[in-house]
């Protein structure tokens, strides 16, 4: 578990604040911790979580990292202390793509206990947002009737897909991205050349969190990857069905419609051709609708196919209406 002291400067922030909350006993027991993805918002409500159940805490309120209870939270095994996410399907073969109403009850029915270490009861859900309807139902009435002690923390990237009714419930602590300057600060203190880190952030729109995944793996080397098939797309150099077989051939695939989808907008925010603009606009919406279908049953060749075929269409049309404004 990540320590306090190693928070990045936008994790110290939001945490000094709750921490403000909780020591002048002004926090909720309902909590929804909210922002951009790879922000660090589950290792903030972590620390929290070690900071109420901690039986030895040091000057400030640190966690000791001594106690029974550190030791426990260390393992994995506080009684006291549950992370709700997704859980394996019926026949173990995958992870479902949502929570479902069996591990809220499951959790209620543990909130409404007797914490065993006498002190409080924890339970972070991450991602909250990925709940279905009849879980969120149950979740509802869990925020609904808090017990003293009890904390439900709820994590989310995407806190709009969550009802409205149980956003009003929950006190929020927010993320949100740093100064450009700040971030590429910290990206260099994680080991990175300034260069390479000014280009990835340049690239994930000042996300550092994204920039720092992208310089640990293959991001940019993907996203010059999807820029140049898109340029041969657009010429009738590449096959749309073979570009889509490649795309989703591996793991990487929602990453390359992620990437797509950025070089639309990047590339619209330089013309000045209305109808261009407009068509990559429309491409962009149709690169995210298709990679969320990633996540369904439908055959993911063939949606990034249609979505392959449009963007030559696209241009196409982009190209003959700048044919024709310069004719005219």
């Amino acid at each position: 578990m990540i320590a306090r002291a190693d928070f990045a400067p936008w994790q110290a922030r939001a945490c000094e604040r709750t921490v403000a909350a909780l020591d002048a006993g002004r926090l909720g027991h309902g909590l929804l911790f909210c922002g951009p993805a790879l922000l660090g918002k589950h290792a903030v409500a972590e620390y929290l979580a070690r900071r109420l159940l901690c039986s030895g805490r040091a000057d400030g309120g640190e966690p000791c990292g001594e106690c029974r209870g550190c030791l426990l939270l260390a393992a994995g095994s506080h009684p006291d202390f549950r992370n709700v996410s997704f859980i394996p399907t019926r026949d173990g073969s995958k992870l479902r793509t949502e929570i479902v109403i069996d591990q809220i009850r499951e959790l209620s029915a543990q909130l409404a206990l007797t914490p065993q270490y006498g002190g409080a009861q924890i339970a972070i859900l991450d991602p909250a947002d990925a709940i279905n309807t009849a879980a969120g139902n149950a979740l509802l009435k869990t925020l609904e009737e808090p017990v003293p002690g009890r904390y439900l923390w709820l994590v989310s990237a995407q806190p709009a897909r969550l009802p409205a009714t149980i956003r009003s419930r929950c006190q929020r602590v927010e993320f949100r991205l740093p100064p450009y300057d700040e971030a590429l600060a910290w990206l260099r203190t994680q080991g990175h050349d300034e260069a390479d880190a000014s280009d990835a952030l340049e690239a994930a729109r000042g996300h550092p969190g994204l920039a720092h995944q992208w310089l640990e793996g293959n991001g940019l080397d993907l996203r010059r990857e999807v820029a140049e098939d898109l340029q041969r797309l657009e010429r009738g150099q590449a096959s749309p069905l073979e570009t889509a077989q490649r795309w989703t051939g591996d793991e990487d695939a929602a990453l390359r419609l992620r990437h797509a989808a950025d070089l639309a907008v990047f590339e619209a925010s330089r013309l000045t051709d209305p109808v261009r603009t407009r068509s990559l606009a429309t491409w962009f919406d149709k690169a995210n609708r298709t990679r969320d279908l990633l996540c369904t049953t439908v055959r993911a060749d063939l949606a990034v196919v249609e979505l392959l075929l449009a963007w030559r269409a696209a241009n196409r049309l982009g190209a003959g209406a700048a044919g024709g404004s310069r004719r005219g």
